[in-house]
This record gives structure tokens, sequence and C-alpha cells, in this order.
């Protein structure tokens, strides 16, 4: 499928999405969010690929924000879908089955931020910037951040970051448990492929059922999650890529897998 403001293709394994507005920072407008929505979708179901890297065009931003001048005429009913909307896609994101790695290669504020909370693992450049500016507008968050933010860095911290707007470079980034790893500008995407790679190794099933594991359990209560977790582990004990994972151990031989 072609995009407008997406760049997609399949390598080994990868599905890579680069969201592609270099000229407007990258800056999430609704017909990006349906396109990035559309691209998931579409790499869901493909076998071909395994994990998925997102990242953005450029060498100054991941995702600058969202687009300003589509916020201008918002009321409260048309704001309250506008947030849903965004809440989506990052939702889709989040418990999406497969490796999502976000390779922020430069700011990523707002919206920009908080599509790179939904993915699985962070990796930034040294000159990546993440913040929540919103309140600067006189709005909050609205594709998830108040909820993922907290979640991830701790409520102390995303209060300080939420109400004050300030920007986070990628030493503090990194220091926070805000992204998982920094790399030079040079090495991102090589880096990315290289973490998306080691991933796809594993049991497809066992990626999956852990990144549902792991979302829900985050929901409830401890002991909520621990039932859940025996529950989706046992899932795993009677599927085929168990069998060949403990075959291929015991046999000093990689395992096949095969997603069943």
């Amino acid at each position: 499928m072609t995009y407008k403001n997406l760049l997609t293709k399949k390598s080994d394994g990868i599905g890579w999405i680069t969201i592609n507005r270099p000229d407007k920072l990258n800056a999430m407008n609704v017909e990006t969010m349906e396109e990035l929505k559309a691209a998931f979708l579409e790499f869901e179901p493909d076998a071909e690929v395994r994990a998925v890297i997102l990242t953005g065009s450029g060498e100054k931003a991941f995702v600058a924000g969202a687009d300003i001048s589509e916020f201008v005429h918002l009321d409260a009913e048309l704001g309250r879908h506008f947030s849903r909307k965004g809440q989506a896609l990052t939702r889709l994101i989040e418990n999406f089955p497969k490796p999502v790695i976000a390779a922020v290669n430069g700011y990523a504020l707002g919206g920009g931020t908080e599509i790179a909370l939904a993915c699985h693992i962070r990796l930034a450049s040294e000159s990546a910037k993440f913040g929540q500016p919103e309140v600067k507008l006189g709005i909050i968050p609205g594709y998830g951040g108040t909820q993922r933010l907290a979640r991830l860095v701790g409520k102390g911290k995303a209060m300080e970051l939420i109400l004050t707007g300030r920007m986070v470079e990628a030493k503090e980034a990194a220091e926070i448990g805000l992204v998982n790893k920094i790399v030079p500008a040079t090495e991102l995407l090589s880096a990315a492929e290289a973490l998306a790679k080691e991933a796809i190794k594993n049991g497809p099933l066992a990626i999956a059922y852990s990144i549902e594991a792991i979302n829900r359990g985050l929901d409830g209560k401890l002991d909520e999650g621990l039932e859940l977790e025996a529950e989706i582990f046992g899932r795993t004990c009677a599927t085929e890529d168990f069998k060949e994972g403990a075959k291929a151990f015991l046999d000093k031989r990689k395992p096949d897998f095969h997603g069943r």
C-alpha cells in the first residue's frame, strides 16, 4: 500500500514505518494518524513481518507534536472525539502482537512522545528530545500521555514534566526510564534493527502473549496479574512452538518456530 505521509518497507523479518513529513517536522495530523493505523493493520497479519521499527524522516524530528492547525476549532465534544482517535492509534501500537521499537531521531513532543510511549521499546539518538508541552496551549496530553508517562516514569516525575511542559533531553530521558537506550544518531537505525532481530529469534506466540500479559497485568492488581500470567503461561505450554523450543534446547540446536 502506498501512503502520502509514510514510507514503509519490509526487510529480513522487520517492517519499517517512517513518518515522512519533514517540512512539518513530521507533525501528526489526522491524515497521518489514519495512515499509521492502516500501516500497522497491514503489517499485523503479514507473516513476513515479525517486528516493526517506527521512526521519523530527516534528522530533526521523530514527531514534533500534533498539527496545531487542526486544534483551533475544537470544542468539548470535538476535542473528546479527537482525543479518542489518538488514543485508538496509541492503543493499537501498544497492543500490537509483534515487537514495536521506536527509533527516536530528534524531537518527540506532545503526540510524538505519546506515540513513543505506546511502543514496546524506545531507542533514542543523542539529539532526541521529549516533552508534553500541551499545558502551554491550555490543554492536556490527549493521546494517552497522562496515563502512560506516569506508569513508565512514576507519578512524581510525570507530574513534573506534564505540569511544567518542559523538554527532556536524551540523557535525562534514559535516566528516568523514558527510553531504553541512547545511541549515536548514525547508529540509531542499525541499533533498532539489531534489537528487532534479537527479538524475532524467539517464539512469535510467546512474544505476543508476553505483550498481552504485561499490558493487561498493568491495568489491575498484582494478584490479578499473577492469575493472568498463569493462564497465559498455560496457553503457551499447549503450543507447537513450546514443544519445538524445548526439544531444540535439549537437542542443543536453534529452534524453528512457526507461530503455532
